[in-house]
């Protein structure tokens, strides 16, 4: 169909135009009403934040978003236009994309004084009624709302209160569209000031003079909890104005982290080779996030972002696409001695307290790393300790085989092979590894031995064995022999000593 060319053509084919609020909302009740996704890629927030989004939508709310970094908030807000009309008519040329039957700027509202309904109109796009800013201490009012421009006031020959020598500002530019304010603490309080008539009357004042511009715009907010307290704060007649105050979360189950973390890792590598991430894997990464926000040495309040778990898995499979490329192996699967090439994207994304600080970055995060192993390795397994305590004989052939000295030896440049070879030699261990993880009997290749590892790593990090790490190999031996063997070169140290 051909869409209207002129505002004369626009009227005879009756088309009308409603505010953005009322557009919103009206694309919001057809998509609930057929059951669409409301949001796409955003994940875990279906009993949550979305209804809280909704009904701001259907009450004609701005509204602000509320949470910790790495919360979705920026995605969330930037998923909004898709609830706009795909096009909507605007005067040709206008900068503050003009109703056509009822233009608020001077230019426009001249325009049709002299042609009528012949004045020209254009489609915009729902993309091009998107505005953005990122809060920062150096905005001013002239970037969100404007400022005279002396240069075109001298070029016409006007006079600086003529409504033509303004140079609108980016939320002007977004009329009848939706404008978001990212960290908006972080904006000077004299510049939210200059927010309240655009969120109470709708209107825009240049310079102080008497010009006043009502515009159809929907402003939104995403704001993190910190900055109330450390680098800034919402005025209180801001906030008083934001129709509604959303609460964001970090994913409530470990299920919805790993959907999250899957949708944006970039997993399908481009080296040629095939990418293989056993699910144990997933399960880890996301569970050291959330050992990170549980952590004592980790700060609370500055949160711990799901882009860790998104780097953390990439820099996982780099290890293992690494030594993949290395020994020319066509298969890429992690290690658990990989995990530790996860590191560098831990320690860069939590803050630590003063104890974890005296901890150290790296100690805290290969800390977390452990814990999270552990956690894991108790939901496919029964409890070493437990079981030893009762009796059982879950682990005694496995672990008794370390017994004399007898050690496994791996590093995380090894060939598949070589891997398999070393890793096998503890007896017992397939067995085991296989009946409490269902794999199949005959499963083979490096799955079987990331989940070999796996078992090994789990029963470290529950005393059962101990770990040596030393540069790019790791190293497991029965905990008492290693015991013993540092208490006699303890004592060695103190006869030299003496």
């Amino acid at each position: 169909m051909t869409k209207p060319k002129t505002i004369g053509q626009l009227r005879k084919s009756g088309y009308k135009v409603i505010s953005i609020k009322q557009e919103i909302r009206k694309n919001l009740i057809e998509k609930i009403k057929n059951n669409e996704t409301l949001f796409s890629g955003i994940i875990g927030y279906d009993d949550t934040v979305i209804p809280g989004l909704c009904n701001a939508i259907l009450s004609y709310h701005d509204l602000v978003l509320l949470g910790l970094r790495g919360q979705a908030k920026t995605r969330i807000l930037r998923s909004l236009p898709s609830l706009l009309d795909e096009f909507i008519p605007i005067v040709k040329g206008c900068e503050i994309n003009d109703n056509p039957y009822q233009p608020v700027c001077n230019a426009c509202n001249e325009k049709v004084k002299e042609q009528g309904d012949e004045v020209e109109v254009e489609w915009l796009h729902r993309d091009d009624r998107y505005g953005e800013k990122l809060a920062t201490p150096d905005v001013t009012i002239a970037d969100l709302i404007g400022d005279i421009d002396p240069i075109k006031a001298a070029s016409q020959k006007l006079h600086y209160a003529h409504e033509g020598v303004i140079h609108f500002g980016i939320i002007p530019r977004t009329n009848r569209g939706i404008f978001a304010i990212n960290e908006l603490p972080d904006l000077q309080p004299r510049i939210q000031v200059g927010l309240l008539n655009i969120m109470q009357e709708k209107d825009i004042q240049i310079r102080g003079f008497p010009i006043r511009i009502p515009l159809d715009i929907m402003i939104v907010y995403s704001a993190n909890p910190e900055d109330y307290t450390n680098r800034g704060s919402i005025i209180t007649p801001l906030k008083d104005r934001i129709g509604s105050q959303i609460l964001t979360h970090y994913p409530r189950n470990l299920g919805d982290g790993i959907k999250i973390t899957a949708q944006e890792a970039w997993e399908n590598r481009d080296s040629g080779h095939e990418v293989q991430v056993p699910y144990l894997f997933r399960e880890i990464i996301e569970q050291v996030a959330v050992e990170a926000r549980q952590s004592e040495f980790v700060d609370h309040k500055s949160g711990v972002s799901v882009r860790m778990t998104v780097t953390s898995l990439e820099n996982l499979i780099s290890n293992a696409e690494r030594r993949a490329i290395k020994n020319n192996e066509n298969l890429i699967t992690p290690r658990i001695c990989d995990l530790y090439a996860t590191l560098p994207s831990i320690t860069g994304k939590i803050e630590l307290v003063y104890e974890g600080e005296q901890e150290g970055e790296i100690n805290v995060s290969k800390a977390l790393i452990g814990k999270a192993v552990r956690t894991i390795f108790m939901k496919y397994f029964s409890d070493p300790l437990a079981a030893t305590k009762k009796g059982e004989q879950t682990y005694t052939e496995v672990v008794g085989w370390f017994k004399n000295d007898r050690a496994v030896e791996i590093s995380d440049d090894m060939t598949t092979e070589k891997y398999l070879t070393e890793i096998k030699k503890v007896k017992g261990l397939k067995e085991l590894t296989c009946r409490f993880m269902k794999l199949e009997k005959d499963v083979d290749g490096g799955e079987l031995g990331s989940a070999m590892e796996f078992v090994l790593d789990g029963l470290h990090q529950n005393s059962m064995l101990s770990k040596d790490i030393v540069d790019s190999k790791t190293s497991y031996k029965d905990m008492l022999d290693t015991m013993f063997s540092s208490f006699s070169k303890e004592e060695d140290e103190d006869f030299l000593e003496a």
